[in-house]
């Protein structure tokens, strides 16, 4: 089944919504947290979504502005692909988290997965919370923390260390600093 182009332009045209509009599809941009980002910090855009063989092409020729997907695999539809989209974009929109920073320093924001949080007892079950996050040395923190991300990226997505352009000396003294290596 492929959506007719007539009702989708009319709806689309009686509706005016901002602009992009984007389609959802396996053939746009891929979503990814820089693109989020993009997107967060724009004006605004609107999405539209197909079903099962998708829209007629004019409405991808002639109507949308462009194409986002959201990976390599198929859905029946676009509506999941819609709220990922969503979801990815809110969070990064001010004031949806109330701390502005917040999205700044979460997996993929610098290339990297995230580090590892905990919460308390400092202790449950014999295990234990690392001592390093209990210090109060801030920088100490903060380094821990960016060498388990980078631990983290090598072991469970080598790809995204790669797309950096590798280790760099910094990357591996830090990874000697904590035993990480």
């Amino acid at each position: 089944m492929v959506l007719m182009a007539e009702p989708v332009f009319a709806a689309v045209e009686a509706v005016d919504p901002p602009r992009p509009l984007y389609l959802l599809g396996p053939g746009g941009r891929t979503l990814d947290q820089a693109f989020a980002r993009e997107l967060a910090d724009g004006p605004g855009f609107s999405l539209l979504c197909g079903r099962y063989e998708g829209v007629d092409a004019r409405v991808i020729d002639h109507l949308c502005d462009g194409e986002i997907s959201i990976g390599d695999y198929v859905l029946a539809g676009g509506e999941v692909a819609a709220l990922v989209v969503i979801e990815a974009v809110g969070r990064l929109v001010p004031g949806v988290m109330g701390n502005t920073t917040s999205g700044d320093d979460e997996s993929f924001s610098d290339g990297l997965l995230e580090y590892p949080h905990y919460t308390r007892p400092a202790a449950f079950r014999g295990w234990e919370v690392p001592d390093v996050l209990r210090s109060g040395d801030h920088g100490r923190i903060a380094r821990w923390r960016k060498a388990k991300a980078l631990a983290r990226t090598v072991s469970d997505r080598p790809d995204l260390i790669e797309a950096r352009g590798g280790l760099s000396e910094a990357d591996r003294k830090l990874l000697t600093e904590f035993d990480l290596t």
